[in-house]
């Protein structure tokens, strides 16, 4: 939590509380459900919470925005960016429905309203949301056939509606050529945002069409 809060000297105490309590609850859940990599859970903090945080570090959502988080897993990016944003209404989708149900248990144990799971694939979903956030998911071309006719048109925050994309550094250069003439992409290396090493090969990608 020392470095949750270093990089985000402004939350509040309710925030403070809702993100202390996630490293145990989901130490407790993975031994149920294995929803994150054993090798990771001790480092739950800095490659879980903080990368998903990460994303605010570059954008904002206003009050009354949508956002789908895309291939939740267990619960990130959207449930770190649903407590930083109480006012932004958050939709997990996730094909597993374990990994929807230990979304749901957490979300409810730490008292977060502003959050639905759903098991369902994203090209399933008849809803329209404002951004997609995603996490390692899918390759960008195909988060962008997936998520096409989930994207509002209607616009009600500064940067056009879109995708916001949590990859390796490496590979998205690449990805973002191959969206093809008419896309726009902006690659932000997360090593200007946090010092430590694990950020050193990854990077947030926004892709609109």
């Amino acid at each position: 939590m020392e470095k949750i809060q270093h990089y985000f000297p402004d939350l509040t105490e309710k925030q403070i509380d809702q993100l202390a309590q996630l490293g145990e609850l989901y130490e407790d859940w993975n031994s149920q459900i294995n929803v994150i990599s054993r090798k990771d859970i001790e480092n739950i903090y800095e490659r879980h919470v903080l990368h998903s945080m990460a994303i605010a570090k570059v954008t904002s959502f206003k009050a009354g925005s949508r956002i789908m988080d895309l291939g939740t897993g267990g619960g990130f990016p959207g449930i770190p960016l649903a407590i930083l944003f109480p006012e932004v209404e958050f939709t997990l989708l996730d094909s597993i429905g374990k990994k929807v149900l230990v979304t749901r248990e957490i979300a409810n144990a730490i008292g977060l309203d502003n959050i639905q799971a759903q098991q369902i694939r994203a090209e399933e979903s008849k809803e329209k949301f404002d951004f997609v956030v995603t996490r390692a998911v899918a390759v960008l071309p195909k988060l962008m056939e997936w998520t096409k006719r989930c994207i509002s048109d209607k616009e009600r925050n500064s940067t056009p509606n879109g995708i916001w994309a949590l990859k390796g550094i490496d590979r998205a250069t690449e990805e973002a050529k191959e969206l093809g003439k008419g896309a726009y992409t902006e690659i932000y290396p997360l090593s200007k945002y946090f010092k430590e090493e694990f950020f050193e090969t990854k990077c947030l990608v926004y892709a609109q069409k």
